[in-house]
Order: structure tokens, then sequence, then C-alpha cells
């Protein structure tokens, strides 16, 4: 049980560091769906401010919601792997903001990984994952997302996602997510995450939502500029029956 609360875990920061990749969804744009077979994923969101300075990084609010499906209505496989390249364009700062340890998430619920770590939080928001046991229908199961800078070393930047699910599975789980620099032509930034194999691939995130604030303690988490009145993200997802997901997505952005 505790493996497939991991699972859910890793997608939910997967999901919070393709925001990274900045604006992989912008305000007042359609939501994205790729299809692959009969698999559906849907991503949207927006940031603001959405005028941008050309050649200076601004500071901006960042939302991302998405959703996980199949065509026919069963239920999906889980994510295995996720590989997301972020535009050049976008930065990432955790300098001066306070840290928060993995051990002092540990086992704690929602209030507790709080007291513990508030000065850390640069994120929140909910997410949604669907268990399918065998000989039973599927659950559905709630959860409240906290992201907690983990601080930077050595060039790699650590973030923590924490959930404490209460109803019908209980338990904390603490999933780390991790990005670098990555020079490649239009992109800037790489995140990588691998996700814990489940026997049966009983658990999968349906639906999220995640909202990365735009200032923590004077420090701005996320910025950006508009340099060619547009941003890009790279999102390739790989899935326990073997299908992969890819896709590149752009969106416009105002220069000034």
């Amino acid at each position: 049980m505790r493996k497939y609360v991991a699972l859910i875990m890793a997608v939910c920061a997967l999901v919070a560091i393709t925001a990274v990749g900045v604006a992989g969804a912008a305000g007042g744009e359609t939501p994205v769906t790729v299809k692959v077979g009969e698999l559906e994923l849907t991503a949207n969101g927006g940031f603001s401010p959405t005028t941008l300075s050309k050649t200076k990084q601004t500071p901006i609010e960042l939302k991302a919601s998405g959703e996980v499906k199949l065509a026919d209505g069963g239920h999906p496989p889980a994510a295995r792997e996720v590989i997301i390249e972020g535009d050049k364009n976008a930065e990432v700062h955790v300098k001066g903001i306070p840290t928060c340890k993995s051990g002092q998430l540990q086992a704690t619920t929602t209030t507790a990984a709080m007291a513990a770590c508030k000065s850390a939080l640069i994120g929140e928001g909910t997410t949604t994952a669907q268990v399918a046991f065998a000989e039973s229908k599927p659950i559905s199961v709630p959860s409240k997302l906290l992201l907690f800078n983990g601080g930077e070393k050595g060039g790699k930047i650590t973030w923590y996602v924490h959930a404490y699910f209460s109803n019908p599975i209980s338990g904390a789980i603490v999933s780390t997510v991790t990005i670098t620099k990555h020079p490649n032509g239009r992109f800037g930034t790489l995140t990588v995450t691998k996700i814990p194999q489940i026997t049966g691939g009983a658990g999968s995130i349906t639906a999220f939502n995640l909202k990365i604030k735009k200032s923590v303690n004077g420090i701005n988490p996320i910025s950006a500029k508009c340099a060619d009145g547009k941003l890009k993200v790279h999102v390739a997802a790989k899935f326990e029956d073997g299908t992969k997901a890819e896709t590149e997505i752009v969106r416009a952005c105002t220069g000034k």
C-alpha cells in the first residue's frame, strides 16, 4: 500500500516540475490533450503576470492542472518515468528561501508537515488518484499537496512534495524532485523522475492542481522573460503498460 502512495506522490512531483518548464498552459488558452491509443493526458493552467520583460527575469505565480484517463473510462495505467525539458527563458530560484529536510516530513500529517516546514513552503494544491485492486471497483483517493524547498547543492535544486492520505488509504509519503541546468537549444532545465514499480500497477494519478507562489520570504521561486513572444516545454512520459506519450507545448507571452 505504501508503494502505491509513493507512486501517487512521484507523479505529483513531476506535475509540479512540468509547470517549471514554464507555462505549459498559459492563461486564457485552451487545455492541451495528448492521445496515445486509449490514453489521454490533458494539461492546463496559467501564470501571472503574462506580460514579461524581454530581457530581464520577471517573477511569476504559476498554476497548473491536469487529468489522465482512458477514452473508454477504464482504469489508466500507472506512470513509470517522466523526463521534462523546460524553456531556457525560465529560471528556478531557491537561494534565500528557507529549506526543509525530508526527515522533517516523513510520517507526518498535513498539519504536522506545515508546522515543521511552513517557512519553506513554495506551493500547494490537491490531487486525486485511482486505485483498482483485483475484483473490486476503482477507488478515488484525494489528498492535499504541499511543495517544499529542499535547497540547492552542487548545481542541483531539490524540492519535496508531501501528501497525507487519511481515507480509505492512511499514511504520508514524501517524494523528492531534482532540477538541473540543461542547455539544449530552446531548453535550459531538466527534470527526471523515476516512479517506483507497483505490482500490477494498482494506483494511477487521475487529476491534480498546483499553485507555485510568486514570492516566498521576498524570494521569487519562478521567473521568466519573454524574449521572442513564446515559452516552450517538452514532456515525455512512460507508463506501466509500455505506452509512451511525448509532446512539446508552446504558449504565447507578451514582451515589453
